[in-house]
């Protein structure tokens, strides 16, 4: 019976997603399917007069006898969407809000980030969620792209400079050679890969089907590979998605290249005003971020533990 109504939800998520304005990629059906290895997805929903107004879709895992909501990988945001005709209102969007609460299923953990433009948590809040505040960083007004270039700070215009000296920007090397690279980050800081060749060939896959992703790579003369970028966008923002550097090739700023190539396509190609940095809160990271005139932007981090002994579990095996 489960099984069954988490068809029909998704059924009917899929069909809002056709027809609602400006679902994040993130959250789109198809991006969702192409993203839940290791877990499933469903969605809760809230109507009126017959029509479904406002969604919630959440990922969902198993430890042991616990099922809990968590963010699944390449999956930077979720959180519920409201149709825009009901957002504002205040009353109107509370109460949509709480009835998404009612249809989440019994959990021992929800854990979400919430798209930046979901600012209204608070019927999560008097449900006894938390909420916990992060920043991403945004470039708009992307079609004056001659106001954007003028607010790159020294250091950013010197690394440009050089990167341009030593290498071009390609798009053909295709996602085996971005994976490669991408892996190399990783390899240098002696982190596991977060996910593997399988899970992100499938998510690769979804967004080149739907129009919705371009690779970037900076390539020298003996076509060394110096650095690769994955940008990604919907209908209101282009989301530098992934990156990679080789280490040995660092210095030559072919990095900091391709965010401006990305922020260009964005803006030239694909005729959006928004491009988003996808976070980050480490200081080295969000340093960058600035030097490129981004603005600090929220997000929340909602979250509740609905099992005690779950809880437990997760601080001694996280």
């Amino acid at each position: 019976m489960a099984i069954a109504s988490a068809r029909v939800n998704q059924a009917r998520y899929r069909e809002f997603c056709r027809t609602a304005p400006h679902v994040p990629v993130f959250a789109q059906a198809w991006y969702l399917d192409a993203c839940r290895e290791g877990g499933a997805w469903d969605v809760a929903l809230a109507e009126e007069d017959g029509r479904v107004v406002a969604a919630l879709p959440y990922f969902f895992k198993q430890k042991g006898p616990f099922r809990y909501a968590t963010m699944p990988p390449f999956v930077k945001w979720l959180g519920p969407y409201v149709l825009p005709e009901f957002r504002g209102v205040l009353k109107k969007e509370h109460g949509l809000l709480e009835e998404l609460i009612r249809q989440l299923p019994p959990l021992a953990a929800f854990k979400q980030n919430f798209y930046p433009g979901s600012t209204n948590w608070l019927p999560f809040y008097w449900q006894k969620f938390r909420q916990t505040t992060y920043y991403t960083y945004r470039l708009h007004d992307l079609q004056n792209l001659k106001q954007v270039e003028a607010g790159l700070n020294r250091n950013i215009r010197r690394n440009l400079q050089k990167a341009r000296e030593q290498v071009r920007v390609v798009n053909n090397l295709g996602p085996e050679r971005f994976y490669a690279i991408n892996k190399l980050s990783f390899d240098r800081q002696n982190l596991a890969m977060p996910y593997s060749w399988g899970q992100f060939e499938r998510h690769d896959a979804a967004l080149a089907a739907n129009g919705a992703r371009q690779l970037f790579f900076a390539v020298d003369a003996q076509e060394r590979v110096h650095s690769a970028a994955y940008l990604i966008w919907d209908q209101q923002a282009a989301y530098y998605h992934l990156s990679g550097d080789d280490p040995a090739l660092r210095d030559s700023g072919a990095g900091i290249l391709l965010i401006w190539e990305a922020i260009r396509y964005a803006s030239e190609v694909l005729g959006l005003d928004c491009f988003d940095f996808e976070g980050s809160m480490l200081p080295a990271v969000e340093r960058i971020r600035v030097q490129f005139g981004a603005v600090q932007t929220p997000y929340f981090f909602v979250w509740k533990y609905n099992s005690r002994a779950f809880e437990l579990l997760e601080k001694l095996r996280p």
